[in-house]
């Protein structure tokens, strides 16, 4: 009997371990956006990628001001300190705007990581003055590590008419 609760502890702690690994830890060197909201519809949606991926789609863009503000849909619910959202311009590529960018062969760029859902405002290194000649915002999802998770499943959007 004793034997059989070691074992049933040993599991349980394994199951454990493994449900803590597949989530998000955080990033202290990073600040985080406004939190997901409950009316967003991705907060029935878990954080961990489905089976095709984690992708965001941009369904709309706006200009505010001297930025722009975009709105998206993903397939997970972007947490920042989990999976979440990297927005950059297109003058990156997906691999680039990822922490082991020289992992992945390339030069490291910039980019913004943020679980804002489902709007977004431009700033910092994705403020329109950033762009360089880009016209074409881009979203990719980036894990707890701001890893690009999957460089393929990138979405961008052209902004030329609102620069």
């Amino acid at each position: 009997m004793g034997v059989r609760n070691v074992a049933g502890a040993v599991i349980g702690l394994l199951a454990l371990t493994l449900a803590v690994a597949a989530c998000g830890g955080d990033d202290d060197s990073a600040t985080a956006t406004s939190p997901p909201s409950s009316a967003n519809g991705a907060s029935s949606a878990q954080n961990a990628c489905p089976v095709d991926g984690c992708a965001i789609t941009i369904v709309n863009v706006t200009k505010q001001g001297k930025e722009l503000a975009l709105r998206w849909q993903a397939n997970f619910k972007p947490d920042f300190s989990k999976n979440h959202i990297h927005v950059y311009w297109d003058i990156y590529t997906a691999d680039q705007v990822s922490n082991d960018a020289a992992k992945r062969g390339v030069k490291q760029g910039e980019w913004v990581p943020t679980d804002a859902y489902p709007e977004y405002v431009t700033s910092g290194a994705v403020s329109t003055a950033k762009r360089g000649g880009s016209t074409k915002i881009c979203v990719t999802a980036g894990d707890r590590d701001h890893n690009v998770i999957d460089s393929t499943i990138v979405n961008c959007r052209d902004v030329s008419g609102l620069l």
